[in-house]
């Protein structure tokens, strides 16, 4: 089957969608001991009400779940489980979370561990929203497909979530984040000119200036935060356009485009910006400590260049002073195009917040050459046998060039 008709098929009334991007527990990848594709509680309750008992040990609830994408189109009967162990027996070190599971063991593309880092769509199924989902029908994402779905529905980042209720209903309730602000606090400049991805990191800045935390904790706090700011002003600026109603399709259908490509500029940006200000917070002035963007041969721009263009630019400085560092949010199928933007460096670094890779992937990169430099947060996805950078060590490591 086509994404495209797949998509078409359940993008309809009675369907709930739930994307993510699999992580390497979500796989099965990093040796945890979950078992199956995490999915928010509150949004499983909503589903399946009969989870909602914490008087239960571990309540569940079986539905059919299908993997369209398969070439073998997987159908089982699965399992949702809320494991409430954490409420009753162990506090400190028990589970309150919900998984499904019963897949059909390693068969399954939901637990191929070449599947992590995969963006994954759930399509619930239900006869009306007082009625618990009967079917989920799922589709993960190879290649293109990616961009198929982000054009429609905006990026889906890894430890992000996205849910598209066809019913229009709201069946997650969210803790609005500290960073969110509301009316009064946006700038005026920007509510009457959309704002650069350089403001807004400056506004984040502000918001979650320097402090206790290292550099790792600082740039996932911070991506968090700018999320926050951007959809706060997102709301701000389109959400009384939209209820004012549009006067025929076209309208509708450029407005929709417009917000999305914003977010995809966004998301875009956001990882390489928010590294850019750490490098400078961390005396690595710009144009001596490393260039931003910069070329190093004809038509390759690296992200950033260590200790500088100049020094790259220069054929008597030592090759083994050299770094270069990549930046992308997800390496599942685009880590191979860092591989020839800086000639004379031989190991390429990339930077990426993807929740763990398979041991095929790791393998094939180390041979290529690239070494991953992951936050330590991120870290946890990993097997213990892939030897990855944090960022405050690729820093100290840099630090020293030139």
């Amino acid at each position: 089957m086509d994404i495209e008709v797949w998509l078409s098929e359940v993008a309809t009334s009675g369907h709930v969608w739930y994307l993510k991007r699999l992580s390497a527990n979500d796989t099965q990848q990093s040796g945890s001991h979950q078992a199956g594709p995490y999915v928010p509680k509150n949004l499983m309750f909503a589903l399946f009400p009969a989870l909602d008992r914490a008087d239960v040990p571990n309540p569940d609830h079986r539905f059919r779940l299908t993997v369209d994408s398969s070439p073998t189109r997987s159908d089982v009967q699965a399992r949702a489980v809320w494991y409430n162990n954490k409420l009753r027996d162990n506090p400190t070190r028990g589970r309150d979370e919900v998984r499904i599971t019963r897949l059909g063991g390693t068969a399954s593309p939901l637990l191929d561990k070449e599947n992590t880092g995969a963006l994954a769509l759930f399509a619930f199924r239900r006869t009306s929203p007082e009625h618990s989902a009967h079917h989920c029908r799922v589709w993960i994402c190879q290649g293109i497909e990616d961009d198929i779905v982000e054009s429609r529905w905006g990026p889906v980042e890894p430890g992000e979530l996205r849910l598209v209720d066809f019913d229009g209903g709201s069946l997650l309730s969210t803790q609005q984040h500290p960073c969110w602000l509301q009316r009064d606090d946006i700038p005026e400049t920007w509510l009457a000119d959309y704002p650069s991805g350089e403001e807004i990191i400056k506004k984040v800045v502000t918001l979650r200036p320097l402090g206790g935390d290292d550099v790792d904790e600082r740039l996932m706090e911070r991506r968090a935060c700018e999320f926050a700011v951007f959809q706060s002003l997102e709301e701000a600026l389109e959400l009384p356009t939209i209820r004012q109603g549009f006067q025929d399709l076209p309208s509708f259908l450029q407005r929709a485009n417009t917000i999305l490509q914003r977010r995809k500029s966004r998301a875009g940006r956001s990882l390489e910006l928010h590294t850019k200000t750490i490098l400078e917070e961390e005396a690595l002035e710009e144009g001596r400590g490393f260039s931003y963007q910069t070329t190093s041969e004809a038509n390759k721009r690296p992200d950033f260049l260590f200790p500088n263009g100049q020094a790259y630019a220069d054929p008597n400085f030592p090759n083994n002073q050299l770094r270069m560092l990549a930046v992308k949010t997800t390496c599942r199928d685009r880590w191979r195009q860092i591989l020839n933007e800086a000639d004379r460096i031989e190991t390429k670094h990339l930077l990426t917040l993807q929740e763990g890779i398979s041991p095929r992937q790791y393998q094939e990169m180390t041979s290529a050459g690239v070494q991953l430099v992951v936050p330590k947060r991120v870290q946890r996805s990993y097997r213990n046998d892939m030897h990855v950078l944090s960022l405050d060590a690729f820093i100290r490591e840099v630090r020293g060039l030139g």
